[in-house]
Parts: structure tokens; sequence; C-alpha cells
């Protein structure tokens, strides 16, 4: 078995990066996603890995990185990473993949980003498009993964409803979203599901918890925005949000782990 994490790790740096890296310390794990890697953190990053004896790759930035493009992944795996070519996608340092040992199998992983619905050009709604184009090609005996900050859904109900950003509360299209938008949305968390994979956390727990991995500063309902999916060749055994490090303030994430083993 092995166990991948994930983490949004909100762009910490000095004092704030090193209770992450502190945190992290007590975990053991085979495979590592984290989001929201930037140009002032992310040798911080690299070093305190590597010390580890992780294989680490990071996203690379645009030229000029200013404001939301400023926000890379990162992927660290015990084993030797090989980094592969992404689809063409919109803000592509969001997106990472790479080729590693898990479980002794050969597994592609990627992690992901998603830009928040609002963002211009609907960025969010062609780089979910891309990257579930490229999942749903896998047949069921590649053992993939992938974690991260997928921005979605709004809602799950105990029944299993899901609802994404682009609707409102009642369930009405949001006419500056569209029916596109919720489709996007939708794909990687209800799609891929649909072709066989798992969502871990719902594999092991069902629709009866209702954690939220991001939470509001004021009074809100928060989002279960973190995720880890798994192709069919990987089982989730056992699956959890570590919301003490959100709670803590490490980030205003919580960060997401996984003990998987191979079907």
């Amino acid at each position: 078995m092995a166990v991948v994490l994930s983490w949004n790790v909100a762009g910490r740096v000095r004092d704030g990066q090193e209770r992450q890296i502190a945190a992290l310390a007590g975990w053991d794990f085979d495979l590592l996603c984290l989001q929201e890697v930037t140009p002032t953190n992310h040798e911080r990053w690299r070093g305190a890995l590597e010390a580890r004896g992780m294989h680490v790759e990071i996203s690379g930035w645009p030229p000029q990185p200013r404001g939301s493009r400023r926000l890379a992944v990162l992927v660290a795996s015990r084993a030797p990473l090989e980094p592969l070519p992404g689809p063409p996608l919109p803000w592509p340092e969001r997106h990472l993949a790479c080729r590693t040992t898990l479980d002794g199998a050969t597994a592609e992983v990627r992690t992901l980003h998603a830009p928040l619905s609002q963002k211009a050009e609907q960025v969010k709604v062609r780089k979910l498009e891309a990257v579930f184009e490229v999942l749903a090609r896998a047949d069921d005996d590649s053992p993939w993964v992938l974690a991260g900050d997928l921005n979605t859904p709004q809602y799950e109900s105990r029944e299993g409803e899901i609802q994404t950003f682009a609707r409102t509360r009642t369930g009405r299209i949001r006419p500056s979203h569209g029916e596109r938008h919720d489709r996007a949305e939708l794909a990687l968390i209800a799609g891929l599901p649909r072709r066989g994979w798992r969502d871990a956390f719902r594999a092991v727990h069902g629709y009866g918890r209702r954690d939220r991995s991001w939470m509001p500063h004021h009074r809100g309902p928060g989002y279960r925005l973190d995720h880890i999916l798994l192709s069919p060749r990987f089982t989730p055994v056992a699956c959890d949000y570590i919301h003490e490090w959100r709670e803590q303030r490490l980030s205003d994430h919580s960060a997401i782990w996984a003990q998987v083993e191979l079907a």
C-alpha cells in the first residue's frame, strides 16, 4: 500500500512555510502533491523534501508571474519522477503530470489547482475540460492518480447530489456562468467516477460526512474543494482530511490523504 497526500499550502513563506514543513515531517507519505507553490517559496520546498529523500518536480511559471499566475504546483515522490507533457492548457503552471512508481506499479500522477470561477476567459472551464479529456482516455489497466484543489463542488447532498458553482443555491444555472461551466465542474468529480474512477474520500465514507476542506474567515458554509481521485487500478483503503492544519491556520485549506493499493 502507499500513502498519497495533497495540500494547498496557500503560498506561505518564512515562518508560515516552516510550520507547514514541520507539520509534514510528522507524516510518512509516498506521494505528495502541493498547490500554491510560488517563485518565493519553491526553493525551500524543494530543499526540505529532497532532504527527506524525495524526488521533486515543480511546474514552470510564465515569464512574468504576477497575481494568480504566481501559483504553481509540485509533485514529490519516494520513487524517481519523470515529467510528462501536459495537454494545451490555460494557466499551465497550475497542472503537472509525472510518471512514478506507486505501490509497485508504474503510475501516472497529476496534480491540479483549478482557477476560481470568476477568472476571465473561462480559464477554469477550459482547464477542467482539457484535463478531463486526457483522464477519460485512460483504460481500466492504467494506474492513475489526480490530486489537488479542484475548486468544486459548491454542495454535495447526503443522497449524492452534486451542485457546482455554476448554479445558485436553489439550483438554477447562473447566466454569468452557463451550462458549459456546470458540465466542466462536474467532469472530474462526477464524470470520472461514472467511468470507474473513485473519489477516495467518498468511496471510503459515502456522502454522510459533511467535511469542508476550505472555510471562509467570516461565517459561511465552506466547501470540499480538495480531492484525491483514483483510476480503477487503485483502491482507496483509507482517506481523510487533516482539518487541524487549517484550524491551526497553517493554510486556509485542509490537507487530504489516502492510503491506496493496487487493485
